[in-house]
This record gives C-alpha cells, structure tokens and sequence, in this order.
C-alpha cells in the first residue's frame, strides 16, 4: 500500500507561486512513477505533470497549459515529490492531487493505483 499526502495549497493572486508537496510512505516510492492532476468544478480530473524512471534518469512531462511554468520534481531520500507553479493564472484554480503508479508515467488518471486527498489551489484575478 502506499500513502499519499499533499500540502502546499492555498490563495494566490494571479502571476504567484505556490509548490505543492506530495508526501508518500509505503513500499516502492523510489521506482514508482508520480503524476500531478487536477480537478475545477464540473470539470474531469486533468493531467498537470508527471516524473517517470527512463533508464538511470527521471523523465519530466508537462500539460501543455502548464509547460515553462510548472516544475515537478521528486526527493526520494524524503519520498517526496513537490509541483512548483509559477506564474499561476485563475484558470489554474482548482484541487490538484497527486497520484502513484507502478511502471511508467502515464497521463491518464485510471492508470493510477494510489491517490492523495488532494489540495486546492486558488488564483485569484
């Protein structure tokens, strides 16, 4: 089993930052791929980004409308995995929840096995 636990959300005004934390216990974080979605009323869970092993190296993938100005990034050695956001527009509002996966990352949220409570995230205009 693996928890997930994501802190780091709150109210900002349009162009600030905010980095989520997504903190993990159970087997296997290390291999694991972790993605970042998120959800706005009335709206399906989206990808936001995502960390996978390729070979040696963690590869990074973004949404297109978070692309140059969100950042994730993992710290196994605190099985964490943070989402830096810059340049937040209100469009960016919404719970954001991260996910944990077996193999590699994917950008679909059914291929998912592990989710946190998430944590909303609010710009405002």
């Amino acid at each position: 089993q693996v928890q997930l636990v994501e802190s780091g959300g709150g109210l900002v005004q349009a162009g600030g930052s905010l980095r989520l934390s997504c903190a993990a216990s159970g087997r296997a974080f290390s291999t694991q791929a972790m993605g970042w979605f998120r959800q706005a009323p009335g709206k399906e869970r989206e990808f936001v980004a995502g960390i996978t092993l390729a070979g040696i190296n963690w590869k990074t993938y973004y949404a297109d409308s978070v692309k140059g100005r969100f950042t994730i990034s993992r710290d196994n050695a605190k099985n964490t995995v943070y989402l830096r956001m810059n340049s937040l527009k209100p469009e960016d509002s919404a719970v954001y929840y991260c996910a944990a996966r077996m193999g590699v990352m994917s950008s679909d949220p059914l291929a998912y096995d592990y989710w946190g409570q998430g944590t909303q995230v609010t710009v405002s205009s």
